[in-house]
């Protein structure tokens, strides 16, 4: 069987690796050998043992009857949405880590698979190297799905583990970070909640049945989340995490992506690093834990490679993978759902016994307090604090709905 691979960055050079690398033991797990043909990319790489393989046009790639597979790394919405497009109207099968081209034209290109009889992947998209969407899909696929959320951003992971462990400000482990190569040049995909909010977009829509667009999910980042916010929150046992949230409510679906004090008790608080950690809660078998390296190159590429041994076994028929289409009627406000909070801000401790009543206070940073509140919505919160309660940080406390 023979793959293109599209875009020779770190991710699309990590597959090529793996695929030539460990082929003895793919060919064995595929049934028949898996050879990368071509490999499309508009830079040079004359020192690359694969310099051979290199093509510019990708109109080599889709009219050569001999490519069954074409692996998209190039990542965005523009010529990756084209070239997958393209491919799958060729008849050939496409896989992905592209989580925003999924989250964007998820359910038009697998409806374009299906009608061609062919598969489009995508479990590199959510979680690195850890196998979420194939598990989802297959292995609980007994179960009514309620609810899903973890930590899907190893950058902010790092950020905010960095700020609890060694006491530094934000603008520090964001240097620090991107000196490590776990953010960007221009970071605010990830400290903005963006790239998290895509890869929930993907888990709702698996879960659930119909697409979700992220336009339509509430998002916040952590950028505001300050040291003053993680001695807070060891004060009342918890570490804060950058949360994305799915969860069914009547005939609708409630998605966000915002900080959570997390307990200690709980799983996911000792979730640190660039590590992510995702939970799947079915009606039948209860919580599952996925827990893993959620990016890197070869962790991406391990599921990359993954799929295409998928995609080879099935390279005669059509894999039962997708949603409907969704729209904003789907949609539940999340701001209705009610949990505990967290509130940091500089009133007195009167006040605000006598605007929420029973509460868990932390301790006192010169004019600062925090406290944890009882269970309420947010529309609540919202409306107690706009009757003069300053809050300098407002974050929900992880627990059941």
């Amino acid at each position: 069987m023979n793959v293109a691979v599209l875009g020779f960055g770190v991710v699309g050079s990590g597959t090529v690796e793996v695929l030539d690398k460990n082929s003895e033991k793919i060919a064995s797990s595929a049934g028949e050998e898996i050879k990368v043909t071509q490999i499309l990319d508009i830079r040079d790489f004359p020192d690359s043992i694969y310099k051979d393989l290199f093509v510019k046009d990708f109109e080599t790639i889709e009219k050569d009857p001999n490519v069954n597979v074409v692996v998209e790394t190039i990542g965005g919405i523009g010529a990756a949405y084209e070239f997958t497009r393209r491919s799958l109207e060729a008849g050939k099968s496409v896989v992905t880590s592209n989580k925003e081209l999924v989250a964007t034209h998820g359910h038009e290109l697998l409806k374009l698979a299906e009608e061609k009889g062919v598969n489009y992947l995508f479990e590199a998209s959510v979680g690195g190297g850890i196998p979420i969407i194939r598990p989802m899909v297959q292995c609980i696929a007994a179960n009514h799905i309620t609810e899903v959320y973890g930590i899907v951003n190893g950058t902010t992971n790092y950020i905010l583990t960095e700020m609890e462990k060694k006491g530094a400000e934000f603008s520090a482990a964001l240097e620090d970070a991107q000196k490590k190569g776990y953010a960007e040049s221009d970071p605010s995909a990830d400290i903005d909640g963006h790239d998290a909010c895509r890869k929930i977009c993907i888990l709702s829509s698996l879960a659930f049945g119909k697409h979700v667009y992220s336009q339509y999910v509430p998002t916040e980042g952590i950028s505001s989340v300050s040291t003053n916010d993680m001695r807070f929150a060891d004060d009342l046992a918890c570490r804060i995490k950058l949360l994305v949230r799915s969860r069914v409510v009547g005939d609708k679906i409630a998605v966000y992506v915002a900080p959570h004090l997390v307990s200690y008790e709980n799983l996911l608080s000792g979730v640190n690093g660039v590590m992510n950690g995702i939970v799947v809660r079915g009606n039948a078998v209860g919580d599952l834990l996925f827990y893993g390296a959620g990016a890197g190159k070869m962790p991406t590429a391990s599921a990359i490679v993954a799929d295409i041994i998928d995609a080879v076994k099935h390279v005669d028929s059509h894999k039962l993978i997708g949603w409907e289409e969704g729209d904003a009627n789907n949609m539940s406000d999340p701001t209705l759902l009610e949990s505990a909070w967290y509130i940091r801000t500089t009133a007195d401790k009167k006040t605000i016994a006598n605007e929420f009543g029973e509460v868990i206070f932390a301790g006192e940073i010169g004019s600062e307090t925090a406290f944890k509140t009882i269970n309420m919505s947010g529309k609540k919160v919202k409306d107690i604090l706009n009757r003069g309660i300053p809050a300098l940080s407002l974050f929900r406390v992880l627990g059941d709905y």
